[in-house]
Formats: C-alpha cells, structure tokens, sequence
C-alpha cells in the first residue's frame, strides 16, 4: 500500500470571515493536491476563526450547511481530502467540530470536541460525546480529535485499540504550551502507535497567541514534518507499511494488563 502523502495547513486565515477562509482553503488545495498529497489538514476553527467571542452563534453552521458544501467543491476539484475545523449548530447547540471531506466531496465523519479548554470553550461550547470517530482514506484508517484532547493519553490509546492508524488533530495550541506540540505529540504517537497529525493555528489572535509548530509525527515518535511559527503548508507522508512494522517491534499495546487499570475509570 503506497504512502498517503497528507499536507498540514498552518495559518489562522482571517478570523470573522468565513469567505475569505474558505478561499484559502482552496488555494491551499490546490497547492496540495500539485504536490501530490491526497489530505489537507487545516486547524481548529478555521473556517471562523478561534477567538471570534460572541461571533460564534452567528457564524456557527450545520455539518451539512453552506461552508460543508463549499469545501465539499474544493475537495472534488482538486482530488483530495479535506479535514476542517468550524463551530457546528445542532438545534440549540454549538460544538466544536471537525469535518472531514473525501476527494470526492463526500461527507467522511464528523467529530465534536470532547474536552473543551478553558472559559471561552466553556462559554460557547457543548462537549462532544463520542471519542472515537473514524474514516477510511486510500486503505488508512483516519481518526479525529481536536486540540486539547489530544493531551489525555487515555483518549489517543482509545483510538489505537480501535484500529486507528492516523490522528487527524486540528489544533488551537497557545504560548506559553509549545510543548505540546514539540514533545507530547510525539509521545502520543509512539506510545499508542500510530501517525499523528497535529495542525496548529498560528500568530496573535485577541487574547491568544498561536505557537504553529505543526507536525506530521510517526510511530517511533519522531517528526515526520515540522512547521515553524508563521504560515505554512508543509507535506510528510504516512507510510501504512512502516506502521506495520512498528506495531510489530513495539510491545506496549500486547503487553497491556488492562485488568490492573480499572482504577483509571
């Protein structure tokens, strides 16, 4: 199975507006899709912005509104993958969400952050539910969480005993917690074996301060790709073959005891 080539979109685009994200969207698309990857990546919120505040019920849309069909066309006109961040309304809620879009325009799966970070999460937000939310893409199976869900081990070893072989982790990641990006990622990759995507926004956002340091990470818990701290697109490659041969020389997950571990729940 060859390697699926995925690109990381590290930018914040222009918070408030929406229109002017998803054109670039598409330009990054397009960049992608010439460099042969069959996955774009963007980060947390992208659509809207993050610190949009009090914006949030108003730009808010359903998984299947009008930005969903719009990246749908930009996914089928340049034949790849899409994976994006956005606020979505469902009745009288509002999750922070990620969609992903396969390179035929078609709704893949879509996932509600889980645990929210701090009081403006906590504001505007509904927690999601469900932890593991999968996709199939070119023979990998792709997994999505967001931002601070990634930081609790538990959740990622949920998705590596569900078969997942890529993380997708659209991200929202703020100084002064660069180490995330730079050694817990890594981490969680090689503990739970499998690739990580972690795409970051980047820059001063209101309050915020975005790191970027985006990363393609893989099983042995080394970077596949960095990004540095502006806007960027950077491509790596998540090789199914490498992965298995990981798995097999890497222990921990057949030498779990789980029966010692009920305590954790």
């Amino acid at each position: 199975m060859p390697p699926l080539r995925t690109a990381l979109l590290q930018s914040s685009g222009r918070p408030g507006h929406v229109d002017e994200n998803i054109e670039v969207l598409d330009e990054a698309a397009r960049r992608a899709a010439d460099s042969g990857a069959r996955l774009l990546v963007c980060p947390e919120l992208f659509l809207t912005g993050y610190a949009i505040g009090a914006d949030v019920p108003r730009l808010a849309e359903p998984a299947d509104g009008p930005s969903a069909c719009a990246v749908a066309g930009i996914a089928a006109r340049h034949g790849l993958a899409v994976l994006y961040g956005y606020p979505e309304r469902a009745g009288e809620q509002i999750f922070n969400a990620a969609q992903l879009i396969g390179p035929d325009g078609a709704a893949l799966a879509n996932y509600r952050k889980t645990h929210l970070f701090g009081c403006f999460e906590q504001e505007w937000f509904t927690p999601g539910e469900r932890t593991v939310v999968q996709a199939e893409l070119d023979g990998v199976r792709v997994g999505i969480m967001i931002c601070y869900d990634v930081e609790f081990p538990e959740n990622v070893r949920s998705h590596a005993l569900a078969g997942t072989d890529l993380l997708l982790v659209p991200t929202a990641q703020m100084h002064p917690f660069q180490f995330v990006a730079e050694s817990v990622v890594p981490v969680r990759a090689f503990e739970s074996q499998l690739y990580v995507a972690y795409v970051n926004r980047t820059g001063p956002e209101g309050e915020f301060e975005f790191v970027g340091l985006s990363c393609l990470a893989g099983p042995d818990g080394t970077v596949r790709t960095r990004a540095g701290r502006g806007e960027e697109l950077v491509i790596g490659e998540v090789d199914p073959e490498f992965l298995r041969a990981s798995r097999a020389a890497n222990p921990y997950l057949n030498d779990r005891r789980p029966g010692l571990y009920g305590s954790l729940v």
